[in-house]
C-alpha cells in the first residue's frame, strides 16, 4: 500500500511519543506522519505514482497546519481501536485531500466526506486513556513538502516539493 504523507515536525513527533508515554498497554506509534491519501497498491515503481500525485496538486503551494485535541477513533474502520490521536487543522489539506481524491479512488469510509486528518499517538489497549489529555499550545507548520509512503518498505520512497 501507498499513500502520499505530510511529514510532520520533531515538536509534533516529540508530542505523540511524551503522550503515548501515559499509555500502558496501547501500541504506540513509531514514525510519525499524516496520511493526506492512500494511493493503493500500483506498480512497484511509484515514479509513476508520483507523477499523477503532481499533477494532481499542480498549483498547491505551501500551506499551514496545526494540531488540535486529542481525539479518539473508538472502533476504527481498519485496525484495532481505540486510536488516540492528535487532530490537524488545516483547510487547505482537505483541498489537497480532495484534488488526490479526484485522481484515486476515495478509500470508502475513511476518505472524502470520512477523512479525519490527524497524527497517530498510540493504538488498542489503553489509549482511550489519553483522550481530554492536555497538548499545550498547538503546533503550527508550514507544509511545504509531501512524501510518497511505501507500507511495505515502511519509508518515504519519494518526496514531491511544494508548489508541486
Amino acid at each position: 500500500m501507498y499513500s502520499c504523507n505530510v511529514p510532520v515536525p520533531a515538536d509534533v513527533s516529540r508530542l505523540a511519543r511524551g503522550l503515548a508515554a501515559d499509555c500502558y498497554e496501547a501500541t504506540p506509534r513509531d514514525r510519525h506522519t499524516l496520511v493526506l491519501k492512500r494511493l493503493g497498491d500500483p506498480d512497484p515503481d511509484p515514479r509513476s505514482l508520483t507523477r499523477r500525485v503532481r499533477r494532481a496538486l499542480e498549483g498547491v503551494g505551501p500551506f499551514e497546519a496545526r494540531t488540535t485535541d486529542i481525539e479518539l477513533f473508538r472502533d476504527p474502520p481498519t485496525g484495532r481501536g481505540p486510536v488516540a490521536y492528535l487532530g490537524i487543522e488545516s483547510p487547505a489539506l482537505l483541498e489537497a485531500h480532495d484534488a488526490l481524491c479526484s485522481v484515486v479512488d476515495p478509500v470508502e469510509g475513511l476518505e472524502r466526506e470520512e477523512y479525519v486528518p490527524h497524527v497517530t499517538i498510540a493504538r488498542g489497549g489503553d489509549a482511550d486513556r489519553l483522550a481530554g489529555a492536555r497538548t499545550g499550545d498547538p503546533i503550527t507548520w508550514t507544509v511545504d513538502s509531501l512524501i510518497v509512503w511505501a507500507a511495505p518498505y515502511a519509508e518515504a520512497v519519494r518526496r514531491i516539493s511544494l508548489p508541486a
